[in-house]
């Protein structure tokens, strides 16, 4: 790892290029550095052997991998890293899942992207319920994992609008408040009605891939 371009494609499988390359395109070189410089160290915590008992080998090959992107990073003078922003080849696969995650934290937003981009998945962020539907109708993705509390269309109304459209969708709710009444109602008959899998905040990474390889079937 040695080249500007085996970084690139490391950033690339972090999931980081992209959303380095937005950050660059709208707000200049300094917060895209800065996102990058600073974003391993939350990977790191996420595949921490120790969080993550049932895939402790797995975590163990992902660490050390960050750990070697950490180093290659922190040796580099910040011009190098905006040119490998700016122009490091980027790698597609078609043959991906598709998942289309909609959270309005943005502390989740960039941890469900990372963490489905280095499972090898196909990864689109929506903000809200809004977004997350006209997400959907271009992405057209295999799975909808999306909160439930959101503003202006909350998580419920959002899956009844896509499955207007796709009545075989299949979708995670997860949430931190599955207790307020207002929605509880009409969570249950969801589940019930659907059979979607629930995921309660805060979970483990082990916990949500679980749930969303076993849903799809991934091996």
């Amino acid at each position: 790892m040695k080249k500007s371009m085996d970084l690139a494609g490391e950033l690339n499988v972090l999931g980081m290029l992209d959303k380095a390359r937005e950050i660059y395109a709208e707000l200049g070189d300094a917060p895209a550095v800065s996102y990058v410089r600073s974003n391993y160290r939350l990977l790191s915590k996420i595949y921490h052997p120790d969080l993550n008992p049932n895939n402790k080998e797995k975590a163990e090959k992902m660490q050390q991998k960050i750990n070697e992107v950490a180093q290659v990073i922190n040796s580099m003078p910040d011009r190098e890293l905006i040119e490998v922003i700016k122009n490091g080849a980027q790698k597609k696969s078609r043959d991906k899942w598709k998942v289309l995650v909609v959270e309005d934290e943005f502390g989740y937003q960039d941890t469900l992207r990372n963490i489905f981009t280095m499972e090898g998945f196909d990864v689109r962020v929506a903000i809200d319920g809004d977004t997350g539907y006209e997400v959907y109708k271009n992405f057209k993705p295999d799975m909808i994992l999306t909160d439930v509390l959101m503003p202006n269309v909350n998580g419920i109304e959002l899956i009844r609008r896509v499955r207007s459209e796709n009545p075989t969708i299949k979708v995670i709710y997860m949430s931190g408040f599955f207790g307020v009444k207002r929605l509880k109602k009409e969570l249950d008959d969801e589940v019930a009605l659907h059979h979607y899998p629930t995921l309660s905040k805060p979970f483990k990474v082990s916990h949500l891939l679980d749930i969303v390889k076993e849903y799809l079937g991934v091996n």
